[in-house]
């Protein structure tokens, strides 16, 4: 007999209010609701639900609510429900546990310890709305000569750069992960702000070749969808090396979600599994990197910068100065509250550091050996509003990725259930009933919105500080207050305390 797992949700239902319509039934893709015809009345299957909100929020009386169960463990100050649960299942299945969408546990959050600092008489404030505020921003190698001609002008001989309207793009997540309504919005939105988007490891689909202005591609171990016209499709080309929700593991997209469109794009065979190892198997060392980087710049007709993502693990400043001598032109770190389809959950949990230590020391590193404009830095793993993205700038970045704050955007309520297959938002899916349940015209109208308020934010902010470009707040630490933080910590960041 299995050991006893109690539902982690529970469905509570009016009966006042509830008028039979099955209107939950139908949207519930995990089957947690069900009429019963013998009494005219709805059934709940609570051991079903992943409190996705799907039913509470199509609900046309309003007679659903999802809540946390009561029913607890004993008490135990060392061995929580969450504990017992997750040794309950591995002992009934044998299997490794798997979580979606970054790590939730309550470690410190060093962007919420880090205040902004702003003007007052001797160095004015500046009013966004009346005054020029820069947030355009270039991405790639800037450390290098200036070169006239003949008459005195400059010669234009800087290296391949990203164009971006403002500091900000949509991280690497790959069709397949994702639904192809799901990427539809992500590639609109970004060429409609003048941003990125990354495909992840999963390829481009035709569909989107369109986008190529507005699109990075990956290279992961995988090298699922790779070729020729792929590599010269986007703006820029990212080797995936690691990611910030599973450090030194691989991908595994299941054979139930690789299927047909997904299947082609990827190049793989229909229904089966689509595994990227956790090393590629060509780099072993900064020489192998540095092979494949120049690969690559060969393949492009050196017309693309290249991008290295890695992720923030405790010696990040030593491989990222490593990563700064291969040839790359942008490094892309990625946090460990960085989230993901599916990731084995005591990875998620326990591997990797937070990205603002990660950042912190890999832009001192690279600037104590002089070679900070030989690359830019890219960062992710949890930017969760405007005040994340603005301190991420402050502490050293060009740019920030957001994936999780996208998803969100589009509808996404973080049920933390994407590795099943069955996300009900249409989103985390290939399932086509639920794949149209995302309309790609308004996920992009709404992602639009959401990184327009962000940029209005940034401009205020930054006038605030008396700032009127986003380049003079890059790597401006003296703008960054900690609070409720060590000395050593404060030491990493590179910023003072409140007061001083």
């Amino acid at each position: 007999m299995d050991l006893y797992v109690h539902p982690e949700f529970e469905i509570v239902r009016s009966e006042k209010k509830c008028i039979a319509c099955r209107a939950c039934e139908r949207q519930c893709a995990n089957c947690a609701h069900g009429y019963d015809a013998a009494s005219g009345s709805m059934e709940s299957y609570d051991e079903k639900c992943v409190n996705c909100h799907r039913c509470v929020t199509l609900c046309p009386t309003k007679a659903l609510k999802i809540v946390q169960t009561q029913h607890t463990f004993r008490p135990n100050a060392n061995w929580s429900n969450d504990t017992i649960r997750e040794l309950y299942l591995q002992a009934n299945t044998g299997g490794v546990l798997l979580s979606s969408m970054g790590n939730p546990r309550p470690l410190p959050n060093y962007f919420d310890r880090i205040l902004l600092n702003a003007s007052q008489v001797t160095n004015p404030s500046i009013d966004p709305l009346r005054e020029p505020m820069e947030t355009r921003t270039y991405l790639g190698k800037k450390a290098i000569p200036l070169v006239r001609d003949a008459n005195g002008r400059l010669t234009e001989n800087l290296p391949p750069q990203i164009t971006l309207t403002m500091p900000l793009m949509f991280s690497a997540m790959s069709y397949g992960s994702i639904s192809y309504n799901a990427h539809a919005s992500l590639a609109r939105a970004a060429t409609a702000l003048g941003i990125c988007y990354n495909t992840g490891e999963g390829g481009l689909h035709r569909d989107f070749y369109k986008y190529g202005p507005n699109t990075i591609v990956q290279v992961a171990s995988g090298r699922f969808g790779i070729h020729g016209d792929y590599l010269m499709a986007g703006a820029a080309v990212e080797i995936k090396m690691g990611q910030g929700a599973k450090p030194g593991i691989g991908g595994h997209l299941p054979g139930k979600k690789n299927i047909g469109e997904v299947a082609r794009t990827r190049m793989t065979p229909d229904g089966s599994d689509a595994i990227s190892p956790a090393p590629h198997h060509d780099i072993y060392s900064i020489e192998d990197l540095r092979q494949l980087v120049y690969s690559l710049k060969e393949a492009t007709g050196n017309t693309k910068p290249i991008i290295v993502k890695i992720a923030a693990v405790h010696n990040v400043a030593a491989i990222a100065s490593g990563v700064a001598r291969s040839g790359a032109d942008i490094i892309a770190i990625d946090g460990f509250r960085g989230g993901t389809g599916a990731a084995p959950t005591r990875i998620r949990d326990n591997v990797g550091i937070p990205i603002e230590l990660a950042l912190a020391s890999v832009d001192a590193r690279l600037r104590e050996e002089g070679i900070r404009d030989d690359i830019s830095l890219v960062v992710g793993g949890s930017i969760r509003s405007s005040t994340d993205w603005i301190k991420a700038i402050a502490l050293g970045a060009d740019a920030c990725y957001i994936a999780t704050g996208a998803l969100l955007a589009l509808g996404c309520h973080l049920c933390r259930s994407c590795h099943i297959g069955l996300c009900n938002w249409g989103i985390a899916t290939q399932r086509p009933d639920l794949v149209k349940r995302l309309n790609p015209e308004v996920g992009t109208e709404h992602l639009v919105n959401l990184v327009k308020a962000w940029q209005h934010e940034l401009k205020e902010v930054m006038g605030g500080m008396g700032i009127n470009s986003v380049e003079a707040l890059r790597g401006n630490r003296l703008m960054l207050r900690g609070v409720g933080m060590t000395q050593e910590e404060l030491d990493v960041l590179g910023i003072k305390h409140a007061g001083v």
